[in-house]
C-alpha cells in the first residue's frame, strides 16, 4: 500500500506493461490487500498450504504433511521471507547474512555496558552521599541524555580522525573486510568504536538501577546479619548484596540486548557495520519492502526470546522467583 511499484523495482524502470502484469501476477499484488496479507502469512508459517509442484518444492523447500484438494499439500518448512526487489536475494539469506555482525557489536556493547555500569554503581553505592558518587551520577545522567547518532558522530571523529595517529582506528568498517587477495579478513578493532557507542546510554541506565537497587539492598536485615557475623565489607557487598541487586539491572540489560540484536540502525550506519541496522536503512532508502519487513518480523522474534531468556536467568539469580 506504499507509494512505489515492487514490479519496477523489482525489473527497472523501462520494462514493458506485459512483464510488469505478469510480476505483479507472480507476486500476487494483482490481488486484494486482504488476500495478500494472507498470503504472506502463509509464506511465513512453518506449517502451511502450498501447490504440490517442483516450482514450489524448490521455491520454500517443505516436507509434506498430508494432501489437502486436487494439487494442494499442507507442509512443513521454515519461515520464507520472499525476495528482495533490488537484489532477487532471498531475504532470509540477507537476513541471516547480517545478523551474526549485528550480534557481535550487540554482546561486545552488553558486555561493555554491564561490566562497566555494574562496577561504576556499585562503586557509588558503597560511596553514596560522598563527592565521588555525584560524580558519577552526574555522568550517568550525561550518558542517558547524549543522543546515539551524536555520540556516534562526536567518538567517530575524536578517535578515529583527531587522534587516529595515536589510537590506530578507523573511521568505517565492519567485522570482516577484504584484504588485498579478495579474500575476508576478520578486522576486531573495527568493533571498538561502535561497541563504546551502543553501550554507552546502556552503561549509564545500569549504573543508576545498580547504585539505587544497590541502596536499597544494603539497608535489609540480611546484610546487617552477615556484617554482625564479621564477614569482610568486600564479601557482603559483592556475595550477598550485588547478586540479589541484580534484578532490575538484569530487566533493563535484557531490554537494550534486545533492542540491539533487533538493529541498532545509527550506530551501523555512521560506523559502516554491515549488520541488520544498516541492511534495514538501505532496503528502505531503495523502498525494498521485503527486506524491511522481514527485519521487523525477526525484531520482533528476537524481542520475545529474550524476554523468555530474561525470565529464565531470574530463576537462576533469585532463589525466590524458583521457589515461587
Amino acid at each position: 500500500a506504499l507509494p512505489g511499484d515492487p514490479a519496477r523495482l523489482t525489473m527497472g524502470q523501462r520494462t514493458d506493461l506485459s512483464t510488469l502484469e505478469n510480476v505483479n501476477r507472480e507476486l500476487g499484488l494483482d490481488k486484494p490487500k486482504g488476500l495478500q496479507l494472507l498470503m504472506y502469512l502463509n509464506d511465513l508459517s512453518p506449517v502451511s498450504l502450498h501447490a504440490n509442484d517442483s516450482t514450489n518444492q524448490k521455491k520454500y523447500h517443505y516436507s509434506k504433511l498430508l494432501a489437502v484438494g486436487n494439487n494442494q499439500v499442507l507442509v512443513v518448512k521454515a519461515p520464507y521471507f520472499r525476495t528482495s526487489y533490488q537484489t532477487s536475494r532471498p531475504v532470509g539469506d540477507m537476513l541471516w547474512q547480517a545478523l551474526p555482525n549485528t550480534i557481535v557489536l550487540a554482546v561486545a556493547a552488553m558486555l561493555f555496558a554491564l561490566f562497566t555500569g555494574i562496577v561504576i554503581g556499585t562503586v557509588s553505592a558503597i560511596h553514596h552521599h560522598s563527592k565521588l558518587d555525584h560524580s558519577l551520577v552526574l555522568t550517568s545522567v550525561l550518558g542517558i541524555s547524549v543522543p546515539s547518532f551524536f555520540a556516534a558522530i562526536l567518538i567517530q571523529w575524536l578517535f578515529a580522525f583527531v587522534f587516529a595517529a595515536y589510537t590506530g582506528l578507523k573511521m568505517t568498517g565492519s567485522l570482516f573486510e577484504p584484504d588485498l587477495y579478495g579474500n575476508d579478513k576478520l578486522m576486531l578493532i573495527n568493533l571498538i568504536l561502535p561497541a563504546i557507542t551502543l553501550g554507552i546510554r546502556p552503561v549509564a541506565i545500569i549504573t543508576q538501577l545498580t547504585r539505587s537497587s544497590m541502596l536499597d539492598v544494603m539497608s535489609q536485615d540480611y546484610v546487617r546479619t552477615a556484617r554482625a557475623k564479621g564477614l569482610s565489607n568486600a564479601v557482603v557487598m559483592y556475595r550477598h548484596a550485588l547478586r540479589n541487586a541484580l534484578n532490575p539491572v538484569l530487566t533493563a540489560a535484557s531490554g537494550w540486548f534486545a533492542e540491539m540484536l533487533a538493529g541498532s540502525f545509527f550506530i551501523e550506519m555512521i560506523f559502516g557495520w554491515n549488520g541488520i541496522g544498516k541492511l534495514t536503512v538501505d532496503a528502505l532508502n531503495k523502498n525494498d519492502f521485503p527486506v524491511v519487513m522481514g527485519s521487523v518480523l525477526l525484531s520482533a522474534a528476537v524481542f520475545v526470546l529474550i524476554n523468555l531468556l530474561t525470565d529464565i536467568l531470574y530463576g537462576v539469580l533469585d532463589p525466590r522467583v524458583r521457589k515461587g
